[in-house]
């Protein structure tokens, strides 16, 4: 699908979805879309859009990018997870070998180009999982910071298109829903680790701060580049 075509379907699935449940995107972009494709972090609240979409087809493809400076307790939560919600085609990526043996053989880069970390760790490898990929889920939420407040339901991204199934959440909508199916906490939930990504820069959360202020702290840096919406 050209450029024009892709931004006008975009369109099209907003305004058709525009007052739709959760669920029932999901369901429905199922049926449509064969290579639907959910891109989980598997952090502090990757459960819900999860077991959301084990209720749809828990065969649905879930893409796993381990940086390989995860916490132990994302990568133990993933497999709980796996197991309680019978997901059965979870597909783990991981960085090139070689571009890490090139860019970061001491395995530092995070301190001193967290930029490059983040690409040759997490973007590379998930470009690699959605080559052959047209649509996939995202768990972002307006809530989470300044910089997703305008996120839309269906989005362009590498002329594909990224579903925010979630978008319009709030927390007590997250909340309501993990109580309602006793869903599995994150480990380090208890801890007020609110966004959760790699070990070397991920901190707990403080009163009053936004759920994504625990990522990059003292950085100039909000994002680590899988959401860029470059066409």
């Amino acid at each position: 699908m050209k450029y024009p075509e892709l931004k006008d379907k975009i369109s099209a699935l907003n305004e058709r979805f525009r007052n739709a449940d959760s669920f029932n995107i999901l369901h429905s972009l199922s049926n449509e879309f064969p290579d639907l494709t959910l891109v989980s972090s598997f952090g502090a609240e990757a459960a819900v859009l999860l077991h959301l979409v084990s209720r749809v087809d828990p065969n649905t493809p879930v893409v796993f990018i381990d940086t390989g400076k995860l916490f132990k307790e994302t990568l133990d939560y993933k497999n709980t997870l796996q197991k309680e919600f019978g997901l059965t085609n979870i597909k783990i990526f991981e960085p090139d070998p070689e571009i890490i043996n090139k860019h970061d053989p001491l395995g530092i880069a995070h301190m001193t180009q967290p930029d490059s970390c983040c690409f040759f760790r997490k973007t590379k490898p998930l470009s690699r999982a959605l080559q052959n990929i047209t649509i996939w889920l995202s768990g972002r939420k307006r809530y989470q910071s300044l910089s997703r407040a305008n996120i839309q339901l269906f989005e362009l991204s590498d002329m594909r298109i990224k579903v925010n199934p979630l978008a319009d959440w709030t927390i007590e909508d997250i909340r309501k829903y993990r109580t309602k199916y006793n869903l599995p906490a994150h480990p380090l939930l208890k801890d007020n680790f609110l966004s959760i990504g790699c070990m070397p820069c991920t901190t707990a959360v403080k009163d009053g701060e936004d759920q994504r202020s625990g990522r990059w702290r003292g950085q100039d840096k909000i994002e680590c580049g899988i959401h860029s919406n470059a066409p």
